[in-house]
């Protein structure tokens, strides 16, 4: 059993939500902007109301903490059935796995519930700690998109990371390495 769980976040999530991110400032870096005010905060929830978008909170199981968020962004339905995966951490929680936990769950929801194709997660090159997340999750490299996303006031580059449903399903029915156990 995972140690974590997904929550959809709620109003009453902000003050820990924003103190987690206060505390995760020096961590998160010029690798993501999360809300970190009560403005950014409204407009991440008012987000997770359209049909294009799925927000989550990754908790403890244990006590309920925040451990991080994963979101999936940017879904389109029709015959591409597609959406980008978007996550960051908290402060205190890292090294654990806790996040490698939140994101299969995140994954099995997109591919399962959501019925998604396929999930992209777009990566700054130098962020080797999420890069070995994806890949532990079984995403496979597609290529470099220069300036691709403008986080923290500047255009940086990112690599391209993908998975589809089948890639998923295969690796969840333990072949190439995988174990059923290992995608849990």
């Amino acid at each position: 059993m995972s140690r974590v769980y997904l929550a959809t976040p709620e109003r009453t999530d902000q003050d820990a939500f924003l103190t987690a991110v206060r505390k995760s400032h020096k961590l998160h870096g010029r690798f993501v902007a999360p809300p970190d005010d009560p403005a950014t905060f409204r407009e991440y929830m008012a987000r997770l109301g359209r049909p294009s978008y799925a927000g989550h909170l990754i908790k403890l199981r244990s006590n309920g903490d925040l451990v991080g968020v994963v979101n999936v962004n940017e879904i389109v339905r029709g015959c591409f059935q597609s959406a980008y995966l978007g996550y960051y951490g908290f402060a205190g929680y890292t090294g654990r796995g806790l996040m490698t936990e939140g994101l299969r769950l995140a994954v099995q929801h997109a591919f399962t519930d959501l019925r998604l194709h396929r999930l992209e997660a777009n990566i700054q090159p130098d962020n080797r700690a999420s890069i070995r997340l994806v890949e532990r999750l079984g995403f496979e490299l597609e290529g470099r998109s220069r300036r691709y996303l403008k986080i923290c006031g500047r255009w940086r580059d990112h690599e391209r990371y993908a998975i589809l449903a089948e890639d998923w399903r295969r690796l969840r029915a333990g072949k190439h390495g995988a174990s059923v156990e290992a995608m849990r």
